[in-house]
C-alpha cells in the first residue's frame, strides 16, 4: 500500500510539472509570436493564460493544504506562478527554470546573454531586465552570487522583484506554506 501511495504521488507531481510546462510555453509563445497578433488579441491569449496560472496555483494551494508530503515539492511549483501572474518575471523560459530548480540552465542562459549584449544581439533594458529575474531565481535556488551580481540586484531590483522576494521568504519552510494554505482556504470560505 505505502507503494501505491508513492507512485500516485509521483504521478501527480510529474502531471503537475506537466500542465505548468504547458502554460509556461504557452506564454513563451505568445512573447515569441507576440509581433504577428495584433494588440488586441495579444492581451486577450495572454489574460486568458494568466487566469489558467492563476486557477493551477488555487489548485496547488488546495492540494497543498491536504497534502504534507507535496508541499515542499510544489511551494516551488507555487511561488513560480505567483511570479508569473504579479509578472515580477516576465520571461517563461526563467520562470520554468526556476520552477524546475535548475540553477545550471539559469547561469547557462546569463551566459547566452552577456554574449548576445556583447555583440548587440541583444538591447541593455531586456537584458537588464532578463539579467534581474536569472539573478533573483538564483538567489532564490539557494545559489551564491558574485559580488558585481549582488552588486547588480541591489542598483537595478524594482518593486516586482522586491516584492516576489518578500513574498517567497515569507513563504520560505513548509509549515508557513502550510499556514498560507490555510489561510487561503479559511479566506474562500467567507
Amino acid at each position: 500500500m505505502a507503494s501505491r501511495g508513492k507512485t500516485e504521488t509521483s504521478k501527480l507531481k510529474q502531471n503537475l510539472e506537466e500542465q505548468l510546462d504547458r502554460l509556461m510555453q504557452q506564454l513563451q509563445d505568445l512573447e515569441e509570436c507576440r509581433e504577428e497578433l495584433d494588440a488586441d488579441e495579444y492581451e486577450e491569449t495572454k489574460k486568458e493564460t494568466l487566469e489558467q496560472l492563476s486557477e493551477f496555483n488555487d489548485s496547488l494551494k488546495k492540494i497543498m493544504s491536504g497534502d504534507m508530503t507535496l508541499v515542499d515539492e510544489l511551494s516551488g511549483m507555487q511561488l513560480a506562478i505567483q511570479a508569473a501572474i504579479s509578472q515580477a518575471f516576465k520571461t517563461p523560459e526563467v520562470i520554468r527554470m526556476f520552477a524546475k530548480k535548475q540553477p545550471r540552465q539559469l547561469r547557462t542562459r546569463l551566459a547566452e546573454m552577456d554574449r548576445d549584449l556583447m555583440v548587440g544581439k541583444l538591447p541593455r533594458d531586456l537584458y537588464t531586465q532578463q539579467k534581474l529575474e536569472i539573478l533573483t531565481a538564483l538567489r532564490k535556488l539557494g545559489e551564491k552570487l558574485t559580488g558585481d551580481d549582488e552588486m547588480f540586484l541591489s542598483t537595478n531590483a524594482g518593486t516586482a522583484l522586491s516584492q516576489f522576494e518578500r513574498v517567497s521568504t515569507d513563504l520560505g519552510s513548509g509549515d508557513k506554506v502550510f499556514a498560507l494554505a490555510s489561510v487561503e482556504v479559511e479566506k474562500a470560505k467567507q
